[in-house]
C-alpha cells in the first residue's frame, strides 16, 4: 500500500475502461478492472500523462485551494516561471506579480530566481572529481520518482541540490521574516502556483527533504483567470520582478543545462523520450556526457497538465519576454563552497514496490514463474486484458491480481479447442 499523497486521480463515473492510459502509463501503475481504469498508487509517480491522454477526462490532478490558507497571516505566492508564458499579451513580468498581489498575496518570490541560484551552485558541483557522471537533473519530481522506481542504479547519480521549488520557498520564508521581524515560521504560507501535478506530489511527498517548505500548491490553470482579470485593472505595475534569462530559461526543456557554461549536456522531454535516455545511461551506451536534464513534459515545464497554453506558443511567449533582461539578476556568494543548506538531507529511497518478494528466494521462484506464463501468452500486448502489456498481464498473475482466462486471445482458442468438429 502506497504512504504517498497523489495529485492523480481517477474519476470512474467519467472512466470507459478503453486503454489509452495503461498503454501510456511509464510505470505500469493503471489497469482496466471491472469495465474501468484502476490506479495502483504503489507505481504511480503523478506524471499527468494519463490525464494528457484520456479522451474522458476521467483522470484529473487535485491541488490546493487558496481560500483554505486564509488564516495564514502573511501569504507569499512562489509562481512558477512557465507561468509568465500563459498570457498572450505579457510585456513586463511585473505585471503578472501585481496582479498576484492584488489577488490577495501579501507578497511574491520567483521561483526562478532561485533557479539562477540553483544553476551557479550546479557549475559548482559539477566541478568535484568524485561524483557520479552524468549528473541527472533533480528538478522534475516525476523523473526522480522514475528513476526510484525504474532504474534504482542511477540514483547516485541525481543532483543533491534543492530543487528551485524547494530553495524558493525557503528563501521567501527568510526574506519574509528579516522584513517583517514579528511574524513566525507558522504565520508565514508559500503556495507555488504548480504547471504540473507532479509538483502537487512533491509538495505532500517532499523528495531528499523531511519536509517542504512549500504550504501548499495551485493549479496555474485554476488561478489563471484571477491574474488575468486583476491584470486589466493594472496601469502601472510594481517593480518586483527580480529573474534574469537564466532563470525564465528553466521553464522550458534545455533552460537549466544550456546555463551550465557546458556543452557535454543532453536535456530530453516527453516522459518515453526520458525513459528511453535513462535505458541508455543505466547500460553505459551514452558516452562524454557530463550533465543530462529531463523533463517528464513535453517542452519542459510549459507543457505541464495544469497549464491553459498550448506549450510551444508559452515557449514562444517566454523568448519574446527574455529580449530585455540581463543574462541573470542573482548571483551566489563568490565563493567555491556550496552552502550545505542547499544540499538534500535525507536519501532517496529506493521504491520497493515492484518487488516480487522481500525474500530473494520467493522472488526468484515467482519471476520464473512469471517468463514461464509470459511464453505461453501472445505477445501482442493489446491491451484488451486490462494490462498494459503481457509481461505485465503475467506478473500480475502470479500476484495473484489476475488470471489466464483474462487473456481473451487465449480464451476464445480455449474455446475454439472445446467446439466438437462439426
Amino acid at each position: 500500500m502506497s504512504h504517498n499523497k497523489h495529485s492523480v486521480t481517477l474519476d470512474i463515473s467519467k472512466c470507459k475502461g478503453c486503454t489509452n492510459c495503461i498503454k501510456r502509463c511509464p510505470t505500469e501503475a493503471i489497469r482496466v478492472r471491472d469495465g474501468h481504469a484502476v490506479i495502483k498508487e504503489d507505481r504511480c509517480i503523478d506524471c499527468g500523462e494519463c490525464i494528457r491522454v484520456c479522451p474522458y477526462q476521467a483522470k484529473k490532478a487535485t491541488y490546493d485551494k487558496f481560500e483554505d490558507f486564509s488564516h495564514y497571516r502573511y501569504k507569499i505566492a512562489i509562481p512558477a516561471p512557465a507561468l509568465y508564458g500563459q498570457f498572450e499579451d505579457l510585456e513586463d513580468v511585473d505585471e503578472v506579480l501585481t496582479a498576484l498581489l492584488q489577488c490577495g498575496f501579501d507578497a511574491v518570490f520567483e521561483v526562478s530566481r532561485a533557479a539562477e541560484l540553483v544553476t551557479e551552485y550546479t557549475r559548482r558541483y559539477m566541478k568535484k572529481l568524485d561524483i557520479e557522471k552524468p549528473v541527472i537533473s533533480s528538478a522534475c519530481p516525476a523523473i526522480v520518482r522514475l528513476i526510484a522506481m525504474r532504474f534504482p542504479y542511477l540514483k547516485d547519480n541525481l543532483l543533491p541540490l534543492l530543487p528551485p521549488i524547494e530553495y524558493a520557498a525557503r528563501l521567501a520564508r527568510r526574506e519574509a521574516q528579516e522584513s517583517h521581524p514579528d511574524l513566525t515560521d507558522d504565520d508565514i504560507c508559500v503556495l507555488f502556483i504548480s504547471p504540473c501535478p507532479a509538483k502537487v506530489s512533491y509538495v505532500r511527498n517532499p523528495l531528499g527533504v523531511e519536509k517542504s517548505a512549500v504550504s501548499g500548491t495551485l493549479a496555474i490553470h485554476d488561478f489563471y483567470f484571477r491574474i488575468r482579470s486583476k491584470r486589466k485593472e493594472i496601469t502601472t505595475p510594481l517593480p518586483l520582478s527580480q529573474t534574469g534569462i537564466i532563470g525564465l530559461n528553466w521553464a522550458s526543456s534545455g533552460g537549466e543545462s544550456t546555463s551550465l557554461l557546458s556543452d557535454k549536456y543532453l536535456a530530453a522531454d516527453g516522459i518515453e523520450n526520458c525513459i528511453h535516455v535513462l535505458d541508455e545511461i543505466e547500460n553505459g551506451t551514452l558516452h562524454n556526457l557530463e550533465f543530462v536534464e529531463l523533463n517528464a513534459c513535453i517542452g519542459g515545464c510549459v507543457g505541464g497538465t495544469l497549464n491553459v497554453e498550448n506549450p510551444f506558443i508559452a515557449k514562444a511567449r517566454l523568448r519574446s519576454l527574455r529580449k530585455y533582461l540581463p543574462i541573470s539578476r542573482n548571483h551566489a556568494e563568490i565563493s567555491e563552497q556550496i552552502p550545505n543548506d542547499l544540499f538534500l538531507t535525507s536519501d532517496l529511497e529506493v521504491d520497493a514496490s515492484s518487488k516480487l518478494s522481500e525474500d530473494r528466494m520467493t522472488a526468484i521462484t515467482k519471476m520464473a514463474a512469471i517468463e514461464q506464463i509470459y511464453r505461453t501468452l501472445p505477445h501482442l500486448d493489446c491491451g484488451s486484458c486490462g494490462a498494459p502489456s503481457c509481461h505485465a498481464l503475467a506478473e500480475d498473475i502470479v500476484k495473484g491480481e489476475a488470471s489466464e482466462t483474462d487473456c481473451l486471445i487465449q480464451l476464445r482458442e480455449h474455446f475454439e479447442k472445446q467446439e466438437p468438429n462439426v
